[in-house]
């Protein structure tokens, strides 16, 4: 999978290097190069076609239906959705495919000047150009029984909005591939499982969005993010004036009282994991460090159930894959999944089972 990003334009260190970095600008420029390949190949890609319809007859898939009312025949469909394709989602689930509730994970963004988290890391090398920017990955187990733990984390980066419904609010973090930006972020989060939100296979997507409608509640209405710093979160008071951290979330951050943006449970388990983590990082628990809600997709809150033969379990042709199928957690596993499902696909048009031998060869692959 390296080497094929590699082609595709990703820096040849990430084939050695021990936490390999691509940047976002670099990814959608690999993005487009791979287009470009596929469609050299034969390939085609539709831009602004969205999926509204799985076709399935006697349980099999035979193609889908476009939100332009046209028919896309096939035998074999792959879903590389992503991890927010709410829409499509429960367009499978009233469609009877098999899917189920699974573990994500909740909580907020944290921001520190990249410079601390350097000179708590790296001490008298914080700075040298050879080594960059300091990273961390922190984990913490609340007496409540919870997990806390870093998430995402991107020095010299910036909190983004990811927001993909209106009236709310969702934080996500990127960095470029220079890490040159004044604060360090990462997620804060709490693990769940399905016991903390019963009621079926897209319960997750429900309390995210209870929970996003929230953040959007509380930082105003206006799409900013509600934020608070670290030391009024962990005394329970709200915030009213910014220190030394200024928030790189665009289009901006209210300040307020995040204790009603996430359950009891997690704001408990956070406010105990913060102080644990300054034991770890010498000033992580810095009064004026911000926090910025909420942070809901740190992924898929389902898993589109498969086979051995990366198969749905009740669809024949249909192939969940990649994160939002609930079958990888980023950039590189997401490929490596998608790779898996490519062979499983070329295997059943060949007439091969999973262990190679011969088997009664399937119809052609036409999307």
């Amino acid at each position: 999978m390296l080497t094929e990003f590699v082609k595709a334009g990703a820096p040849d260190e990430i084939l050695y290097v021990s936490k390999p970095h691509i940047g976002t600008f670099r990814l959608v420029g690999m993005v487009e190069t791979m287009r470009h390949e596929i469609e050299a190949l034969g390939g085609e890609v539709r831009f602004q076609q969205r999926v509204t319809d799985v076709l399935i007859e006697d349980g099999r898939t035979h193609g889908v239906t476009l939100a332009s009312g046209e028919t896309l025949r096939s035998e074999h469909v792959v879903l590389a959705l992503g991890h927010s394709a709410r829409d499509t989602f429960e367009m499978l689930h009233a469609r009877g495919v098999t899917m189920e509730a699974k573990p994500f994970s909740i909580g907020f963004r944290i921001e520190h000047p990249q410079s601390l988290i350097d000179k708590a890391r790296l001490g008298p090398n914080a700075g040298n150009p050879l080594i960059g920017a300091a990273d961390y990955k922190l984990v913490h187990h609340a007496k409540n029984g919870r997990a806390v733990y870093s998430f995402c984390m991107c020095p010299g980066g910036t909190v983004v909005a990811a927001t993909s419904e209106a009236g709310r609010v969702v934080t996500n973090g990127m960095s470029q591939y220079s890490r040159n930006e004044r604060n360090a972020n990462a997620g804060i989060v709490v693990g769940i499982t399905p016991a903390d939100f019963p009621g079926g296979p897209l319960a997750g997507i429900e309390l995210q969005r209870k929970l996003e409608a929230r953040a959007f509640e509380l930082g105003g209405g206006n799409y900013d993010a509600p934020a608070q710093l670290v030391g009024d979160f962990i005394d329970g008071k709200p915030s009213r004036q910014l220190g030394s951290v200024e928030p790189s979330y665009k289009p901006g951050v209210h300040l307020t009282d995040l204790a009603s943006a996430l359950p009891d449970y997690a704001i408990a388990a956070i406010r105990e994991a913060l102080p644990a983590f300054d034991q770890q990082i010498k000033g992580f628990a810095m009064k004026d460090a911000v926090l910025t809600g909420v942070e809901t997709r740190t992924s898929s809150p389902l898993r589109i159930t498969r086979g051995d033969d990366f198969q749905s379990l009740n669809v024949k042709g249909l192939y969940p894959a990649g994160e939002g199928a609930g079958y990888a957690g980023g950039i590189l596993s997401a490929g490596v999944d998608g790779i898996r499902v490519a062979e499983a696909v070329a295997r059943d048009m060949l007439g091969l089972d999973a262990a190679g031998s011969g088997a009664q060869p399937g119809p052609g692959c036409g999307y």
